[in-house]
């Protein structure tokens, strides 16, 4: 907390905002105000919620720090820049950006808020180091509504290719160091993302569709066209690295294509092949010198790092667990349980390095270790404190309970 300490100009936010941190790193089976308040020992949530909502401080200066901190502990110059997008299930329409549409986190069609992520995936560990929120057509084109919800009134549709684009240059300008970049469908089929990681240059593994069209000296041609043309001597069997069942075994081939006229650097087709299966996944690559196929298959399989990022983020720092509806809001707490998982994969990643376990151990993971300091941190209340806030619980909901009826009085003919 020293580190971002300098960000709160009064000690009561920046005392409220580690008492949240903490709430955050708890084993409370649910995160939010309230339950973070109770936590902490306040009356009511109305700290909390002040500190997410009006208090002076810069999420954006946190973020910085948060990447700092993540880089100074688990460097890596041969790091991957995983970017993808999750989303978070919501009611109504009142919330920034949410909207009817595709999220992972559902698998279909919902009523979500979706966000694109940032991930620093290193050979120690990985951790999220910045966050965009994606906002839709439908809010940008009414600024009523975004005005409403406290977007900023120059903010302008971007599409999450752009907002990965935007937070990819963000932290290599901060010195970041990363020489690779990967990321899903969404972003290897955008030709704009793209081309600025190749300006940049900085090399990518970025995943396509199989109907994507790739230029070699033969002509153009969509990728899934160009499997039977590979030889058999030209796959090859290695790991994309370790799973939760050990080894992720796949056949791989690895092809050149040609580039922009004029730009220097090499360009591949990947192709991933279950040996089981017999099912197929393709990549676009590109890299400003020449590498062997193993170096193009340990960046794919870093991708997956972004995946156990949002499930530990999620599952043990509340990154999905807010209940706020504000521009300002939404960015303070993300970038607050972002700062709780990382304080996690960095403390495991120290400690696998430092304290080896034994061999009938599985070194500390990161669920383990919050176990361990929500006990260490664990605060005990009396029996008043959950008194009174059984009455207060009770006293909020009878409100809002009266609240719906006079509304639904009203509305009647």
């Amino acid at each position: 907390m020293m580190r971002i300490a300098g960000r709160f100009a009064r000690v009561e936010p920046r005392r409220r905002v580690r008492r949240l941190v903490l709430g955050l790193l708890s084993n409370l089976p649910r995160k939010n105000c309230w339950t973070l308040a109770e936590h902490a020992g306040d009356a009511s949530p109305d700290g909390m919620q002040h500190l997410l909502h009006r208090a002076k401080w810069d999420a954006d200066a946190v973020r910085d720090d948060l990447r700092s901190y993540v880089v100074e502990h688990l460097r890596d110059d041969e790091a991957v820049l995983v970017v993808d997008e999750t989303g978070d299930l919501k009611k109504g329409t009142a919330t920034v950006g949410v909207q009817r549409q595709y999220t992972g986190t559902a698998g279909r069609i919902e009523n979500a808020q979706v966000a694109v992520y940032l991930v620093y995936s290193a050979e120690h560990g990985h951790a999220a180091i910045d966050r965009a929120l994606y906002v839709p057509r439908s809010w940008t084109d009414d600024p009523d509504r975004c005005r409403a919800a406290g977007i900023p009134d120059d903010l302008s549709f971007a599409t999450k290719p752009q907002l990965a684009a935007r937070m990819i240059l963000r932290a290599l300008d901060a010195g970041t160091p990363a020489q690779w970049v990967a990321g899903d469908e969404v972003y290897g089929d955008n030709p704009h993302l793209r081309s600025a990681l190749e300006a940049r240059p900085i090399g990518y593994v970025l995943a396509v569709s199989s109907t994507h069209q790739v230029a070699t000296h033969a002509g153009k041609f969509q990728a899934r066209a160009l499997v039977p043309r590979i030889p058999r001597r030209a796959w090859q069997r290695l790991s994309a690295g370790a799973g939760a069942k050990g080894e992720r075994y796949y056949d791989w081939a690895q092809l050149d294509i040609t580039g922009p006229d004029g730009r220097p650097g090499h360009w591949w087709l990947l192709i991933r092949r279950n040996h089981r299966s017999g099912e197929l996944a393709f990549y676009r690559c590109f890299s400003p010198y020449p590498v062997p196929l193993s170096e193009l298959v340990r960046v794919a399989g870093r991708r997956w790092t972004v995946e156990e990022t949002f499930q530990a983020s999620k599952g043990l720092a509340g990154l999905d667990e807010h209940q706020v509806r504000r521009w300002t809001s939404w960015h303070r707490w993300v970038t607050l349980a972002m700062l709780a998982h990382a304080f996690l994969a960095v403390t495991a990643a120290a400690e696998r390095r430092d304290q080896p376990a034994p061999a009938d151990l599985i070194p500390l993971t990161g669920s383990e270790i919050q176990h361990l300091f929500a006990a260490l941190i664990n605060t005990v209340h009396d029996l008043a404190h959950r008194l009174r806030w059984s009455q207060w619980r009770r006293r909020h909901q009878a409100r809002a309970r009266a609240s719906h009826y006079r509304r639904q009085a009203a509305s009647q003919p």
